[in-house]
């Protein structure tokens, strides 16, 4: 993708080159081609652009809708879970620096976390949806404009 930023400046500045000689050579008929050239290489310019925006909040849309359906995402098991130093059961607290937790507490700290980490995730996949949906929506009518001023041939 960056080759292809870095080509486009280079295609423009080639084609107002041709078409400042072919002023300077003075050829009305020269310069009105040129002019049609430049008008139509930036009408397609302008279509590749907003083509390819469309397609990539597509992609973007259809990836976060799969992340809504599936959420993604690595949970760790509650053997792993309950290893860990500072869920081993013990929870200090000022009336009891040793106070324990039971499996089932463990269990129900270790399933909140869990249903936690889903809807968080669910919910940054919905706000990448609605992004998404920001680069299908305004691209989309600038492709259409620009798609109408294509000539079609005969």
């Amino acid at each position: 993708m960056s080759i292809l930023i870095g080509i486009v400046p280079l295609i423009l500045i080639i084609l107002i080159i041709a078409s400042v000689i072919g002023i300077k050579k003075g050829n009305e008929e020269s310069v009105e081609r040129g002019n049609e050239m430049i008008k139509t290489v930036y009408v397609y310019l302008i279509l590749f652009a907003t083509l390819m925006m469309t397609i990539g909040g597509t992609v973007a849309a259809f990836m976060a809708v799969a992340d809504i359906v599936a959420p993604p995402g690595y949970y760790q098991s509650f053997e792993q879970y309950k290893m860990q130093p500072q869920y081993k059961g013990e929870i200090p607290t000022p009336a009891n620096p040793t106070q324990t937790l039971s499996d089932a507490e463990l269990k129900e700290q270790y399933d909140r976390i869990v249903n936690d980490e889903r809807s968080l995730t669910k919910q940054r996949a919905l706000n990448s949806l609605i992004k998404s949906f920001g680069w299908i929506i305004v691209p989309l009518p600038i492709f259409l404009f620009f798609q109408r001023k294509v000539k079609q041939p005969v």
